[in-house]
């Protein structure tokens, strides 16, 4: 008797354990889920906690909403003059739509990525095919993805529930022959604007050199004017002390040039004058006449 109960206790833990480990089930908070039963969905977009089902009925399929990578390979696109680019790029991609998610790919991702990939290249290559060269190399990458993010998002949303977040080109290479071509061009255009730049600074030197030039002749003549200017007041001012000077004692003032004139004449080595010695040249150098008796 007693065994018998023993077992029923048993059994009926046992009957609870396995009702609560198929009943009960968690939800992550990077994940949301979808209940279905006998395959159709019940109850859409599960949030994170712990959540109570039927067993057996009803089951669940939790899917990754955090942020995906979808490393594309390498494609090849023309260019609106039909030139040959070479793209390499990645998309970044999300789980929104739990419920249109499960009904697109039964919820497997490989599936979602098959589904991605072509729209991601169509999408490209329409992008590529309406720009020429010129503008693919010129143009910020991040700029020339804006527009096939947002139409591959919206239509992504609808078919797949999946959100395309970003579309990044890691690299865009050029067939040899249309680098060639490529390069050649550049080269031409940097060349032209060398010359131009050249040019404008040669126009630009030339300019400034006039410009000093000129200034340099207009401060040289406002220069020696003022020097002549100088000079005539300084020669007036002389004049005037030596007018001065003289009108003060004429007798003195007449040494005083005699004097000069004595040294002018002999300011070099070996200097011979001939003159007669009664001449007035001498008269500061005559010695009194004695006169007698003395």
């Amino acid at each position: 008797m007693i065994n018998n109960r023993s077992l029923l206790i048993v059994g009926g833990l046992a009957a609870v354990a396995w009702l609560a480990s198929n009943s009960l089930y968690v939800i992550d908070e990077t994940e949301r889920a979808v209940k279905l039963r006998f395959g159709e969905v019940i109850e859409e977009n599960i949030q994170p906690g712990l959540h109570f089902k039927i067993p057996i009925t009803q089951t669940i399929r939790k899917f990754d909403t955090r942020v995906l990578t979808l490393d594309t390979d390498a494609s090849r696109y023309l260019t609106l003059e039909q030139k040959a680019v070479i793209v390499d790029s990645y998309v970044k991609w999300q789980v929104i739509n739990p419920t249109r998610y499960y009904e697109a790919t039964a919820g497997d991702e490989m599936q979602a990525v098959r589904l991605i990939q072509p729209r991601v290249d169509e999408s490209l290559r329409n992008e590529f095919g309406r720009l020429n060269l010129q503008q693919i190399i010129s143009e910020k990458r991040d700029e020339l993805m804006t527009g096939p993010t947002q139409d591959l998002d919206e239509l992504m949303r609808e078919e797949l529930g999946v959100a395309i977040l970003d579309i990044r080109v890691k690299r865009i290479d050029l067939p040899e022959d249309v680098s060639s071509a490529v390069y050649d061009r550049m080269r031409s255009e940097r060349e032209r604007e060398a010359r131009e730049w050249r040019a404008q600074g040669q126009e630009e030197s030339e300019r400034i050199r006039a410009n000093a030039d000129r200034r340099r002749q207009v401060l040289l003549a406002q220069a020696n004017e003022r020097s002549q200017t100088l000079r005539g007041e300084g020669d007036a001012e002389a004049a005037a002390i030596f007018s001065d000077a003289y009108g003060k004692d004429e007798e003195f003032f007449s040494f005083w040039r005699s004097l000069e004139g004595y040294r002018s004449s002999f300011r070099g080595d070996g200097n011979m004058l001939v003159l007669d010695p009664s001449s007035d040249f001498f008269q500061y150098l005559k010695s009194p006449t004695p006169q007698s008796g003395q």
